[in-house]
C-alpha cells in the first residue's frame, strides 16, 4: 500500500503545488546557470564604475547602500587595474562577463556577474580588523546584497539558475597566523559563522547553488618558499580547508534542497607548481617587481621580467591573471560534472 505522504506529494504534483518530493531534491546545471552572484576578497572583487577604486564593484564599508538606478548602471571596469591580477580574474573566465577591455554591465552579459567581493576582506569583524575603515567584511558583503540587490535583481531571477560563489579565507589565514590561538578551533568558528550568518540567509531567500573555494597554496608564496618557517603553513592551511569541507558537508546534509559545492583549488595550483611546464608557467618562485606598471604588460623587460603569463604568482600574494585562466579551464568541467536536476 502506497503511504499518505507518497499519495499527498503525487496530489501536489498534479495540481501543480511544490510537494515533498520536490522540495528536497537539488537543481544545478552550469551549462544553464543565467547567474553568478560572487563574495569574497580580492582574489575574486572586480571593479566597478560605481565601486571604490581598485577595491570593489560597488560602495565600501561606508557606504553600503545603493539605489536600484546606481546598481543596473553599474559597469564591470576591465583594465590593469580592473581586478588585483593585472588582467581578467576567475569570475570573469567563467562566466565570460566583463572580459573585454572597458565598460561592462552586468545585465547586458548572457551568464551575468554580480560581484559584492572586496579586496583586503576578511569574513567578520567579530573575529579580525578591518584593513581599511571602508574595507567590506563578507558578513556586510551578503547582508549588503539581500537588502540592496535583492529587491532590484534577485527578485526577478529564476533562483535555480543562479549560482552563489564563496571565495573567502587568503586574508583570515594570513591576518591571524600570529595569533595565539587553537588555529584549528578558530578556523571552525569562522565557518560556523560564514554558514549561519551569509549562507543561511542567502539559503532563505531563495538561494540553493552554491560553490565554495578553499585556499590557494599560501604556504608556497615566494616569501613563504623563502623561509625557514614560513606563516601561513601547509598545515595551517590543510585545517582551513577541512574546516570549510566539514562545514559545506553539514549544511548540505540539513539542507536537502541545497547544492553545495566545494572546488579544491589548492590541490589543482599545487600541482600547477609541481608541474609548471604543463600550464605554460616558467616562474614559480618571484614576480615581476614591475607589476603596479601597466607597462609591464607590453613591456616587461623593462622591469628585467619575461612574460607575466610565464608567472604563477603576480606579486607576493596573488595569482596571476593567467593563473586565473588556468584555474577556470578546470573548474568549468568540475561545475558541470556536477549537474544535478
Amino acid at each position: 500500500m502506497r503511504s499518505a505522504a507518497f499519495i499527498a506529494a503525487s496530489v501536489a504534483v498534479r495540481l501543480g503545488v511544490a510537494g515533498p518530493l520536490q522540495q528536497h531534491k537539488p537543481w544545478f546545471d552550469w551549462d544553464d546557470t543565467e547567474y553568478l552572484i560572487a563574495f569574497g576578497d580580492s582574489y575574486t572583487y572586480v571593479q566597478g564604475t560605481a565601486g571604490y577604486p581598485i577595491y570593489s564593484f560597488i560602495g565600501d564599508y561606508l557606504h553600503l547602500p545603493f539605489t536600484p538606478e546606481t546598481l543596473l548602471t553599474n559597469s564591470i571596469n576591465q583594465s590593469f587595474f580592473g581586478t588585483a591580477e593585472g588582467g581578467p580574474n576567475w569570475v570573469e573566465y567563467i562566466t565570460g562577463c566583463g572580459l573585454k577591455p572597458g565598460l561592462t554591465r552586468p545585465k547586458t552579459c548572457k551568464r551575468q556577474l554580480w560581484d559584492f567581493a572586496f579586496a583586503g576582506a576578511d569574513y567578520s569583524l567579530e573575529f579580525l580588523p578591518l584593513h581599511h575603515n571602508f574595507t567590506t567584511p563578507m558578513v556586510n558583503q551578503t547582508q549588503q546584497y539581500l537588502t540592496y540587490a535583492e529587491p532590484v535583481i534577485g527578485k526577478a531571477m529564476e533562483k535555480k539558475k543562479a549560482l552563489v560563489a564563496i571565495w573567502i579565507g587568503i586574508n583570515d589565514i594570513n591576518d591571524s597566523d600570529k595569533l595565539a590561538v587553537d588555529f584549528p578551533t578558530f578556523y571552525s568558528s569562522i565557518h560556523d559563522a560564514l554558514f549561519a550568518q551569509s549562507v543561511q540567509p542567502l539559503y532563505d531567500a531563495g538561494y540553493h547553488n552554491y560553490l565554495f573555494i578553499n585556499l590557494p597554496p599560501l604556504d608556497r608564496t615566494p616569501s613563504n618558499q623563502k623561509s625557514a618557517a614560513p606563516l601561513p603553513n601547509a598545515t595551517m592551511v590543510d585545517w582551513w580547508n577541512e574546516s570549510l569541507k566539514r562545514h559545506t558537508s553539514a549544511f548540505a546534509k540539513n539542507h536537502p534542497a541545497a547544492k553545495a559545492m566545494v572546488y579544491d583549488a589548492n590541490t589543482f595550483f599545487n600541482s600547477v607548481m609541481d608541474h609548471p611546464s604543463r600550464y605554460g608557467v616558467v616562474n614559480t618562485t618571484d614576480f615581476c617587481p614591475g607589476y603596479l606598471n601597466a607597462t609591464v604588460l607590453t613591456d616587461p623587460g623593462a622591469f628585467g621580467c619575461t612574460d607575466l603569463n610565464g608567472y604563477f604568482w603576480f606579486n607576493s600574494g596573488h595569482l596571476t591573471s593567467h593563473m586565473h585562466k588556468v584555474m577556470s579551464a578546470d573548474l568549468i568541467p568540475f561545475l558541470r560534472s556536477q549537474t544535478t536536476r
